[in-house]
């Protein structure tokens, strides 16, 4: 793979509003858009590669939120990616940037148990120059849970990248989703402004955690209402690891089919007993959560123009919405 020249990273952020004083190298590993390990971040402190307010800082200082932090990352050794022809779904696609329509069941980058078959690795086929991100994911500014579908930007330069994450975090980069969940929201619009971080029971899992929580803030909106179940349309205005579907679940709306988040067989005992054998017939229809990156928009990093993408749910979650349309209204 052709990557772009090997430099330093720097990147420039603020601190959320904190709900409490959090370790500067928990608050950093806890950061998606950063993709990094909580030992890579270790060594950056440790090699005083990580500033608060201009300052270095030992791992254990804490942040409560406003303070600037600057980190310098350096190039990381070439990695030993595979790349593999894997079929992609590209939207759209120019020198500096790719629009991709993942697939549900297709891993976004490599990590323990998916070292091949990933998004990362058709990238690496398809693209002889990608972002270099991280020496794993190259190009990859957002990412995607294995099983949720849809729209992810890729970035084919490293200040595209950078430009891209900006964009992110200052919310002129929007990311919307089609979810179906079980129930009805009480109100058919409204932001869910709960603190998201990892559960302290399952470490594999995310909780809202009021206490040790990062900031996770989801605007939906009903798109379609059935007897049982809430079509919504989400919108993140930050991008917290498994979000949307741990703030559905916290209200007792898990996205349906979402077998981590009790959107599964857990729900089924709680139904009105005549809505049971068509929840059974829909699950069997999906494998997965019912969720999909629909929407993304925003404006081109180097020409300024307006962007804006849509992808249709693909055949399973559309095969869901039709049986609904028959028989769930």
């Amino acid at each position: 793979m052709g990557a772009s020249q090997e430099q330093n990273r720097v990147v420039a952020l603020t601190v959320d509003v904190l709900p409490g004083a959090i370790r500067i190298d928990k608050y950093l590993g806890d950061l998606e858009s950063l993709e990094l390990s909580r030992t890579k971040i270790r060594k950056l402190i440790d090699d005083q590669l990580v500033l608060i307010d201009g300052e270095p800082v030992a791992a254990r200082f804490k942040v409560h939120g406003g303070e600037h932090i600057q980190l310098t990352i350096p190039p990381e050794p070439p990695s030993e990616l595979l790349p593999e022809d894997i079929p992609l779904d590209i939207v759209y696609e120019d020198e500096y940037l790719a629009i991709i329509n993942k697939p549900a069941g297709l891993v976004t980058h490599p990590a323990p148990g998916n070292a091949t078959g990933t998004l990362v690795n058709a990238l690496v086929h398809h693209y002889n120059s990608l972002a270099a991100s991280s020496s794993d994911r190259p190009g990859i500014v957002h990412r995607l849970d294995k099983n949720t579908s849809g729209l992810m930007v890729v970035a084919r330069r490293d200040e595209i990248y950078t430009k891209l994450q900006l964009a992110i975090q200052s919310r002129e980069l929007k990311r919307r989703y089609l979810a179906l969940v079980f129930g009805h929201f009480r109100e058919d619009s409204g932001v869910i402004d709960l603190p998201v971080g990892r559960s302290s029971r399952d470490r594999k899992k995310m909780a809202v955690m009021e206490q040790t929580g990062r900031t996770a803030q989801t605007r939906y909106e009903l798109v379609e209402r059935f007897r049982s179940y809430d079509l919504l349309k989400l919108s993140l205005m930050t991008g917290r690891t498994h979000q949307i579907r741990v703030h559905c679940a916290h209200f007792g709306h898990p996205v349906f089919g979402d077998p981590e988040y009790g959107g599964r067989n857990k729900q089924l005992p709680g139904m009105f007993a005549p809505e049971r054998p068509l929840a059974l017939e829909l699950l069997g229809l999906i494998k997965r959560q019912a969720l999909h990156a629909a929407e993304l928009e925003f404006s081109h990093p180097v020409t300024g123009e307006a962007l804006r993408f849509t992808a249709v749910p693909p055949d399973d979650f559309q095969a869901v919405l039709d049986l609904l349309d028959r028989k769930g209204r």
